[in-house]
């Protein structure tokens, strides 16, 4: 199973709404699982990456990348 890249500040939708109403959550966390925080109430979740892949509508926005560094040849 492919993963869906998501970044650290990316907004998302899910597919069902949290019992506050949103759908909206912002993404606070990258690992095994994809911690989520919800914009309406502030609530934090931790989701699988699967689970997280499933139930991902949309992105809302996603976050800045950095600029890449600049490349530093090697020292001899």
């Amino acid at each position: 199973m492919a993963y869906i890249p998501v970044s650290v500040g990316d907004v998302v939708q899910l597919r069902k709404p949290h019992p506050c109403g949103s759908y909206v959550w912002v993404v606070v966390r990258i690992g095994a699982d994809i911690g989520l925080r919800c914009q309406k109430c502030g609530r934090r979740v931790l989701l699988p990456r699967g689970e997280f892949n499933k139930r991902l509508k949309a992105f809302v926005s996603r976050a800045e990348t950095p600029p890449a560094a600049p490349e530093v040849p090697p020292e001899r």
